[in-house]
């Protein structure tokens, strides 16, 4: 349930995280940006720079005073347009104090903080008016330095001019590094996350199916999934088995319920792996009786899998220690032909089969003695070249009258379906029987003229004198 939880509440997970980041983020921007002020700060202050020092301490009790209402109500909206209009406009008052672009070595490139941390702490289209804001302010300094600027101001050689260039790209280039990093690494653990949350929905998934695959057959599940409503279908040609546990009704009074289930588990478990060996379908268990079909699926050869099946049930049952300790059989009944097969239900929803040919298989299956095979007429047709039965007999079902059933005993090897079939591929020995020869006829009468009165032409049989 726990994985569940987690995958229906992905999209919520994913806002909350991304929200998250953008918080953190923002915090630490803020947090380099105080560091950076305060050197800017103390640089300005031992240069005599006291008017322009005002604008990084104007900046810094702003920004802290901003973080820390923040950090005790929470309202990020207000904390985040605070941070980005200093970010924006504090760069440029500062190197107007200063003088021009020149001469405050690039001050105004701190300033592009401000729309790229729009990007990330509010998405690109908030960051559309930042950016746009930034260009003006850039383009106003350009014009501010072509007509009012000179070359040196308050003191600032041109020397110190180039020192505080590479300090100012230096100092910018690494906190935008920072935080693109920062934001990296953090948009990879929301991802990994992501990774995470849709394996959790893959894993739910398979589950789901392994179980409506435990319920349904595989074919029927693949159709409830693709579309709801009603699944009927008549299968003209399908080979249903009923195994019934003989004696189970009265052991299972003897015996305690965890071992009663236990070992009904034990032998339908047994039931189901020889279903799935022999590509037959499971269709459910009614007590300790057992059905099984064959030909939903258009199998050719479906007959013969549910007569294997059939036989290697019963030799499972002969040769199990435990069951034969307790004295379990099997009675089983096949039958062939036509059937109707659906899923009803709503909530416990089942896939069942119906028709004259079910019901002839179950009553074979309590017509049929301990370990003993009964088959139907037109299973029997259809297995009698490669397995052996007994002699057919009469006996009486309910609803259908009086019907010849096959007591199913083994395959027929492949040796022995020759052996049989050689007498009747023998031709007759004409050996036997000398032809007729005219010659030795007329012999005979010359010999003997005087029996010829004693041939009778009507009989077949010389006449004695």
């Amino acid at each position: 349930m726990t994985g569940l939880s987690g995958v229906l509440k992905t999209d919520a997970d994913v806002a909350a995280a991304q929200d998250k980041l953008r918080r953190s983020l923002l915090v630490f921007a803020c947090a380099l940006m105080i560091c950076a002020v305060m050197l800017w700060l103390a640089i300005y202050w031992m240069m005599g720079l006291k008017y322009s020092a005002n604008v990084p301490l104007t900046y810094q009790i702003i920004s802290v005073t901003s973080l820390v209402i923040y950090l005790k109500n929470g309202n990020f909206v207000i904390f985040r347009f605070v941070q980005l209009s200093l970010f924006l406009f504090a760069p440029f008052i500062m190197q107007w104090s200063i003088g021009s672009s020149v001469t405050s070595s690039g001050l105004m490139l701190w300033a592009l903080l401000s729309p790229i941390a729009a990007i990330v702490v509010a998405g690109w289209r908030e960051s559309i008016p930042w950016f746009v804001a930034y260009i003006v302010l850039t383009i106003l300094t350009g014009f501010f330095d072509y007509f009012l600027g000179v070359g040196e101001h308050d003191g600032v050689s041109m020397k110190a001019v180039g020192v505080f260039f590479a300090i100012n790209f230096t100092a910018m280039s690494s906190i935008l590094y920072i935080l693109l990093r920062y934001f990296a690494l953090e948009t990879e653990k929301i991802r990994q996350q992501l990774s995470q949350q849709h394996q959790l929905l893959t894993d739910a998934q398979n589950r789901s199916e392994r179980l409506l695959l435990n319920v349904l057959p595989a074919h029927i599940a693949l159709r409830l999934k693709d579309k709801q409503g009603l699944i009927a279908d008549a299968h003209p040609d399908v080979t249903v088995m009923f195994a019934d546990i003989v004696n189970f009704t009265q052991l299972a009074e003897q015996l305690p319920p965890e071992r009663m289930v236990d070992l009904l588990n034990t032998i339908f478990s047994w039931l189901d792996s020889f279903s799935g060996k022999h590509g037959l379908e499971k269709i459910k268990t009614i007590g300790d009786a057992y059905m099984v079909a064959g030909g939903l699926t258009n199998s050719p050869d479906h007959v013969s899998k549910v007569a294997d099946m059939a036989l290697e049930i019963r030799s499972f049952i002969a040769t199990h220690p435990e069951l034969s300790r307790y004295n379990l059989g099997m009675h089983i009944g096949i039958a062939t032909g036509p059937v109707v097969a659906g899923v009803i239900g709503t909530k416990r929803f089942i896939y069942d089969l119906w028709g004259d040919t079910v019901n002839t298989a179950s009553r074979l299956t309590a017509d049929a003695e301990v370990d003993q095979i009964l088959v139907d007429k037109n299973t029997y047709a259809r297995l009698r070249a490669d397995y052996q039965f007994d002699q057919a007999k009469m006996t009486y079902l309910k609803g259908k009258g009086e019907i010849a059933v096959y007591g199913l005993l083994k395959k027929v090897s492949e040796p022995h379906k020759k052996a049989v079939a050689a007498p009747q591929q023998q031709k007759v020995n004409t050996n036997k029987f000398p032809s007729y020869d005219p010659s030795s006829a007329q012999q005979l009468i010359k010999s003997n003229p005087n029996k010829l009165s004693a041939f009778d032409p009507t009989s077949t049989q010389i006449l004695k004198d």
